[in-house]
């Protein structure tokens, strides 16, 4: 007899303010761009954003970007409100192991995690509960909460590993959306390849944007 699949249950709603932060963590991924697009965006939206980044991240922002971001999350937090030109504390950043930060709980008053780009690793350690440093704790915050969890893997190719850990985290309610963008809207320049993902994010968020038109408008 052939064995049925299993549900996916989409997950409920949390009751969260709709002006809740939002949580951006950026992992050793390649794709630093998106990430840092995305707090840009959502800095300029108004939200506040939470910002955790990996140290494999700075490593691949310091190879892929001319950007040069500190390490210590207060120094991190001027240079990337300088950076968007966003108000003092709208953007708050926190360190590998800082237990203490909103994320870390369930009872903190945020929005969704958006993983940014995320590393298989983080992927796999996620989807096993692992809860290792702060990032690996607010997904895991996020899954028990039912709130919102974007995971974008940049990988290529993907072995069995990588889709059974995709399709675990689908299971339980997070939304797989890989950096992988189109070409309808014929970018012309690496910029346009990046809005396009990030506009998609934006688009799971609730968030408005004008990074990309919807499709038929």
């Amino acid at each position: 007899m052939a064995s049925r699949a299993e549900p996916v249950h989409a997950a409920p709603v949390h009751a969260v303010s709709q002006a809740a932060p939002v949580a951006v963590a950026l992992t050793g991924a390649s794709g630093a761009q998106y990430g840092l697009r995305l707090i840009d965006c959502l800095a300029a939206a108004g939200r506040e954003v939470y910002v955790m980044i990996s140290k494999a991240a700075h490593r691949v922002i310091a190879v892929e970007t001319d950007i040069e971001l500190p390490a210590q999350p207060e120094r991190l937090a001027r240079a990337l409100s300088e950076r968007c030109g966003a108000g003092e504390g709208r953007i708050r950043c926190f360190a590998r192991e800082d237990w203490m930060a909103p994320v870390a709980s369930g009872s903190g008053n945020w929005q969704a995690l958006v993983i940014c780009p995320c590393s298989t690793g983080t992927l796999s350690a996620v989807a096993c509960g692992a809860s290792n440093n702060l990032i690996e704790r607010a997904a895991d915050v996020a899954l028990k909460e039912r709130r919102q969890l974007i995971l974008v893997p940049r990988e290529t190719p993907l072995s069995a590993v990588h889709l059974d850990n995709m399709l675990k985290l689908t299971r339980m309610g997070a939304v797989i959306l890989p950096a992988a963008p189109g070409f309808y809207h014929r970018p012309d320049s690496v910029e346009a390849m990046i809005d396009f993902i990030v506009a998609r994010i934006l688009n799971q968020l609730g968030i408005e944007q004008e990074l990309m038109p919807r499709w038929g408008e």
